[in-house]
């Protein structure tokens, strides 16, 4: 634990401080009880919440808190209590002049013993990041899904046995963190006039958001082991992993989220030229709903790496993988898992004439047909079947087509492409052609 709540001073130190001592207690703070960890990547931002037991006596506490080596901003820190709160008043927190990272609260309590508290603060330096292992089944038709969270803990200060949960979305702050923590006085330098600064400012907005943070996200979740959760907090998504964990400081630990197995997925391949060139791409296609095992909570975006089970013992083939940003409840994940050589798909020109001209009264060409010809060839060298997806885009909405051979199904995705789905068998090789015609000019009217 890297900031530090001061169990003593001496006499000299307080009195060099300004602080009055008669009929003064000051707190020994205990270790924390609990402490819960909801990590904005999107601002570098972290909301921590502690939970403590504090010994109290009647009368006038105080409790010396330094954050020295640490990324807190001191302008987030509250504390209220979380038994007896009509016997006990949080009175101020107050930051001694010429004193760097050392806050005092004073705590007038009509009570004596322990009273459980809740601390709160802001910090920077906490990250997460998720991550997917994917294995498919040697039929290729179904999938296990492990999900996993890497938090990375540079905050200066140790978490132990926390709870850690995630929000996913922007969120809008006037300063960083990380500033104003390393700025030298929390309210600008000792001494100043007692006019309201743009830090003392950003205090303000910041307290106005951990509160409303605090009220949305409250409420504990009851989740199922190792399975994240999700609630929807305005335009964000807040994502708790099960169980604690403990985060040292410089460190990064991975979490486990999920294990769910014998997922439905469908396996096909692209071409379109104008996107891939003359490759073809292999997608993983699932859908997160209870359909497929999941639909539970939205999934993070992260990068999903898949591997294939060769039904030899314990041996994997790496497959491919793919990025995402999270996939809400309901939605469709078509993942490109990148180039791959073993389906080929080849479209060749095989004619090209022009016909049908008009002119003007002067002899010029004022419309005409152009006409060609293509051959589209596909091969599996797999020894499963595949899905193909062909996709023809024209430069042009004004069009005609035929087409032979067997080519599948066809359909018109818009004004000027056209999509072929085949499916092929294991180390089959299919041949379809089409003719496209396209209006010029006044033939185009």
């Amino acid at each position: 634990m890297k900031y530090k709540f001061i169990l003593f001073m001496t006499i000299s130190a307080l009195l060099g401080h300004g602080l009055a001592l008669a009929g003064v207690d000051l707190v020994i703070l205990p270790r924390r009880d609990t402490v819960q960890l909801t990590i904005y990547n999107s601002a570098d931002l972290t909301l921590v919440k502690e939970k403590r037991a504090l010994t109290l006596k009647k009368g006038l506490n105080h409790l010396q808190f330094s954050w020295a080596n640490t990324l807190i901003d001191p302008t987030s820190l509250d504390m209220r209590p979380d038994r007896d709160g009509d016997k006990i008043d949080i009175l101020d927190l107050t930051f001694p002049p010429r004193v760097r990272n050392l806050g005092q609260w004073s705590v007038r309590s009509r009570i004596s013993g322990n009273v459980p508290v809740e601390i709160t603060y802001l910090t920077s330096g906490l990250s997460w990041r998720a991550f997917y292992m994917g294995t498919l089944s040697q039929d290729e038709k179904t999938m296990s899904l492990q999900g996993y969270v890497r938090v990375t803990n540079n905050s200066g200060e140790d978490y132990e046995k926390a709870q850690v949960r995630m929000i996913v979305g922007r969120i809008n702050l006037i300063d960083a963190i990380a500033r104003l923590a390393r700025q030298k006085y929390p309210y600008g330098r000792p001494g100043t006039a007692l006019k309201k600064t743009f830090e003392a400012e950003t205090m303000d907005k910041n307290k106005v958001m951990v509160k409303r943070q605090m009220v949305l996200a409250g409420k504990e979740m009851m989740a199922r082991p190792k399975e994240i959760k999700k609630e929807g907090l305005s335009e964000y998504f807040l994502y708790s992993i099960e169980g604690r964990e403990t985060v040292p400081n410089g460190w990064s630990k991975r979490l486990p989220s999920f294990n769910i197995n014998n997922i439905p997925v469908v396996n096909f391949y692209k071409y379109e030229e104008e996107r891939f060139g003359k490759r073809v791409m292999r997608y993983l296609s699932f859908k997160n709903d209870k359909g497929h095992k999941l639909g539970g909570t939205p999934i993070p975006g992260g990068t999903l790496k898949i591997y294939r089970n060769t039904g030899m013992a314990a041996r994997l083939s790496y497959e491919g993988q793919s990025s995402f940003k999270y996939i809400p409840v309901g939605e469709d994940a078509r993942l490109n898992l990148g180039a791959v050589s073993n389906v080929i798909i080849k479209a060749k020109l095989m004619d090209y004439k022009t016909g049908r001209f008009l002119f003007d009264n002067k002899g010029n060409i004022t419309g005409w047909n152009e006409i060609r010809e293509f051959e589209i060839k596909t091969k599996n060298t797999r020894n499963i079947p595949v899905s193909v997806e062909i996709k023809r885009n024209f430069k042009t909405s004004n069009w005609d087509l035929t087409k032979n051979g067997d080519y599948g199904t066809y359909k018109k995705e818009n004004l000027n492409t056209v999509k072929f789905t085949q499916e092929l068998k294991a180390r089959e090789t299919k041949k379809f052609r089409y003719v496209l015609t396209t209006y010029h000019g006044q033939r185009a009217d």
